[in-house]
Order: structure tokens, then C-alpha cells, then sequence
């Protein structure tokens, strides 16, 4: 979805509603001494079991939301899901859940970041990488479905789009290898932009300007999210990578740094970019950049995997995992001419099931 918000209305809220009678007649003169923006908020909600299944059949009463911290009360609560979960699972009809409702299109960003020359032993981390991509290329031959969208890019000092989002599993295969090599593409121009389909190089900056405007992987991953954010529906982001850098105190905790963390966790947020990080770091090393990749994941409502021996274990789980969703919405109410970004929080009534949603979304904008 384009913005996880719809403006559905603009009201003006009279805060002092009687104020002084001042007509002959009698009549009461409100005052508007405010403005207030109601939106709908609409967040896509996964729920799935231990075990990754997705879970259908809740309905408003199973979820608690809470918008900077105060309960909301949910207007909608939809489910939707592709065809495959929905006819392999007889027992979902008679949950009221047809093939009506299934959703073909899922969206799927593979993100390389080449780290050959700056991560700590290298040749290691040369073989994970490599090893990744021959099972991203193995997902793309056997687990793709029909009606997915993939994307494929990757970074080294710049921001490179291998292969914008396409059903071509030839041609996503081939980008894949690019992305390994950090191979530079023909470049960002308007005569390779297919606007007949959902589109990743039409929202980021043309020729030259996308280098220029990527320096740092904040930057890149920032210019991704507010791309992606043109296309409706949920965007799963896979990240491959040593890690993201990150400010630390003396005592070796993560902080977030304020300058570009924090603003591209927003900005993946308020684009409805979901960040699963696959650490290519070598089981068993520890690093200390891991916990920038977990809050990452985590804030964007994705997963973070971490010891990894064969990367189609996790790319098997996302794909499972967003088999199907939920949507759900409630109206929230905001100044007038203010901006910002709303902290939100979802779980469920059942505190075995496993809820994974954004943090929040920005108003104002």
C-alpha cells in the first residue's frame, strides 16, 4: 500500500463549545479553537504459531492495539492470504475464510551488501556470502510463486538495482549473480523503467543522481523504502549482511545512531517495508554489529537470522510466514498541520501466538 495511513476525513473540533451568548437572540456562538486530522490507520499484522504457521480465523476481539501507548478500538480486522495456504487447508472454509480473499501478489526485495574488503575474515565471510546467494538463486527455481514480485539489489559504496521487480525467475537468477560480483548495472534511466508493473527504479533517483544520493547503506536502504512505498502491500526487504553500523556505549551495547538509523527504521516503517536480516556472518563468530540487524528487524515488523548453515532454511520461513495477514484498522486523530511518527503496538489475547508488525507510522505527511 502506498501509506499506511488514508486520510478519510478533516475535521474541525470545537474544544470550547459555548462560549459567551453574544446575539440578541440568544443564540450560542462556538468558537473553533482547534483542528484535528482523523485518519485510518491501517497496519498488515502477521500471526503465525511456533512454528511459523500462519494463523487465520481471528477476528477484532483477539488482537490489542495500543496507539502511543492508549488502547484503540479496531475498526476492521480483513484477512488475506494467497491461494496456496488457502487450498491446501480444507479446514479454513469452514472458518469462513474462502478463496475469495486470496491475495496473489507478494513483494520481495533481495538486498546483497558486498563486504569483501572491509569484514573481518573475509574469506569466510566470501564463502557465506556466496553460499546465500546459491540458495536465494535455489528459492527463486523452486519456492517462487507464479504471482510474486522479486527485486534484486544490491550495495557496495553505491546503490545498485540488479534486476527491478519482475515474475522472470531467468532473469532473477542472473541479477543474483550480479549481486554477488557487485556487478554495475546499465544504470537508472527512464528508457529501462517498465511502468506497466510495480516498479522499484521508477521511485528512486535517476542516472548519476542514485549514486550520488547513496553513499552510505542508510541512504540506500532509505531511497529503497520510499520507492517501495509507491507499490500497495506488504514489501519484505531479505537483507544480506555482515552487518549495519552502529553507534556503541563503553560497556558494548547498541545504541541506535540518531543521524541514520533511527530515520530509516522510520522510513521502512512509514513505506510498509518489513526488514528480514540474514547474517552472513560464519556460525558460531560473534560480532558486534548483530544487534543493529535484530532492532532492525524487529522495529519493521521482519525477523533477524543469525548462525546460519543453509540460508534456504530461513528463505523457506518468510516465504511460509507471509502466506498470509491480517489488516487491520482503526481511526486515530492528530493536530492539524503537525507531523510525526506514531509509536504503535500489536499482540493478540493468546500469548503463544507470534505477532510480527511496524512499530508505528508517520502522520502529517
Amino acid at each position: 500500500m502506498n501509506r499506511i495511513m488514508r486520510m478519510t476525513a478533516f475535521a474541525l473540533i470545537a474544544l470550547c463549545g459555548l462560549g459567551r451568548a453574544a446575539t440578541a437572540q440568544g443564540t450560542p456562538q462556538g468558537q473553533f479553537t482547534g483542528k484535528v486530522n482523523v485518519n485510518e490507520v491501517l497496519l498488515d499484522v502477521l500471526v503465525t504459531d511456533a512454528n511459523g504457521n500462519v494463523i487465520v480465523g481471528l477476528d477484532k476481539s483477539d488482537f490489542v492495539v495500543k496507539d502511543n501507548g492508549n488502547p484503540v478500538e479496531l475498526t476492521g480486522v480483513t484477512f488475506y492470504s494467497n491461494r496456496r495456504l488457502l487450498e491446501s487447508n480444507p479446514t479454513l472454509a469452514k472458518q469462513g475464510v474462502s478463496t475469495e480473499q486470496g491475495t496473489e501478489d507478494r513483494y520481495f526485495i533481495l538486498f546483497f551488501e558486498d563486504q569483501k574488503d572491509t569484514a573481518q575474515e573475509a574469506p569466510r565471510l566470501i564463502s557465506q556470502q556466496l553460499e546465500a546467494a546459491k540458495r536465494a538463486r535455489g528459492w527463486v527455481d523452486g519456492d517462487m510463486l507464479p504471482n510474486d514480485w522479486v527485486a534484486v539489489v544490491s550495495y557496495d559504496t553505491r546503490l545498485k538495482v540488479q534486476q527491478d521487480f519482475t515474475h522472470d525467475r531467468k532473469a532473477l537468477v542472473e541479477a543474483i549473480g550480479d549481486a554477488v560480483k557487485a556487478k554495475d548495472p546499465e544504470g537508472n534511466y527512464p528508457s529501462r523503467i517498465d511502468t506497466s508493473k510495480p516498479s522499484l527504479l521508477a521511485g528512486l533517483p535517476k542516472g548519476k543522481e542514485l549514486r550520488n544520493k547513496t553513499p552510505k547503506i542508510y541512504d540506500a536502504l532509505q531511497a529503497i523504502a520510499r520507492s517501495a512505498g509507491n507499490i500497495r502491500g506488504r514489501k519484505n526487504l531479505l537483507l544480506f549482511t555482515f552487518g549495519l553500523p552502529a553507534n556503541e556505549t563503553t560497556f558494548g551495547q547498541f545504541v541506535p545512531d540518531k543521524r541514520y538509523f533511527l530515520p530509516t527504521v522510520d522510513a521502512l516503517n512509514a513505506n510498509n517495508v518489513a526488514v528480514y536480516s540474514l547474517d552472513l556472518t560464519p556460525p558460531a563468530v560473534q560480532h558486534t554489529l548483530s544487534d543493529s540487524l535484530n532492532l532492525m528487524s524487529n522495529d519493521t515488523g521482519g525477523r533477524y537470522f543469525f548462525n546460519v548453515t543453509n540460508f534456504s532454511t530461513p528463505l523457506d520461513q518468510i516465504s511460509k510466514e507471509n502466506n498470509g495477514y491480517y489488516l487491520l484498522s482503526y481511526q486515530s486523530e492528530q493536530p492539524a498541520g503537525k507531523s510525526g511518527f506514531q509509536n504503535v503496538t500489536v499482540t493478540t489475547t493468546n500469548p503463544e501466538l507470534r505477532v510480527k508488525a511496524r512499530k508505528g507510522y508517520e502522520y502529517g505527511k
